[in-house]
């Protein structure tokens, strides 16, 4: 492994914190073989947990990152138990189109990197799900889009993450009145104040 590829994680690593147990979390409550990452970085560690991940970002780092397949490889070798994970990267924006099938993913994941349910959903099937967190408004842009619906929250605390389609009704509550658009969200560049805040949201496709 090249020390750049080590360096370049280590560093992930300690600016997010360790996201295994939340894909592990998520692994439980949904089924899901392959999974699209659009602004992954080098955040790797989805490949940890499911046996087939493309990672998408256009950040040069990242870039480098993974041309270091082997390096890639063992780093997922000694965190995943059980055969290998398939690994394939696209250095490109996901706002524009991908080389890659429609409907042919079970899981996207969304965190920290903008409107990837607006250009990315063609990419996951019908009864797949969508993980999204709030920053940049990727979470109030799935709940007004109409080829989803809300499936479960991941709730956080002391490391831990469980989630949950209990009350599902009384998130994606805006703390004021508001009308959510897709213009609005793209015009703040934010998500929405809501009355209760978990740390994720998981949707599920229904057309």
């Amino acid at each position: 492994m090249l020390d750049r590829t080590r360096q370049l994680w280590d560093k992930q690593h300690r600016s997010v914190g360790d996201r295994l147990p939340l894909f592990e979390a998520v692994a439980r409550a949904i089924e899901a073989t392959t999974v699209l990452y659009p602004g992954s970085y080098v955040d790797v560690s989805p490949a940890f947990v499911w046996p087939s991940v493309t990672f998408v970002d256009v950040d040069r780092r990242a870039d480098r990152f993974f041309r270091d397949a082997a390096g890639v490889a063992e780093l997922v070798a000694e965190h995943r138990d059980g055969p290998a994970a398939t690994i394939r990267r696209i250095h490109g924006d996901y706002q524009q189109p991908l080389d890659l099938h429609e409907g042919s993913f079970d899981l996207i994941v969304s965190l920290y990197a903008g409107f990837i349910s607006e250009h990315c959903t063609q990419y996951l099937r019908i009864g797949g799900h969508l993980l999204v967190n709030s920053s940049h408004g990727d979470a109030a842009m799935a709940s007004i889009d109409p080829r989803y619906r809300l499936a479960g929250v991941v709730i956080a605390g002391g490391g831990r993450y469980r989630v949950t389609a209990t009350d599902l009704e009384t998130y994606l509550v805006p703390k004021r009145e508001v009308e959510v658009t897709r213009e609005s969200l793209h015009q703040s560049g934010r998500g929405v104040a809501y009355t209760r805040s978990p740390f994720a949201y998981l949707f599920e496709r229904v057309r």
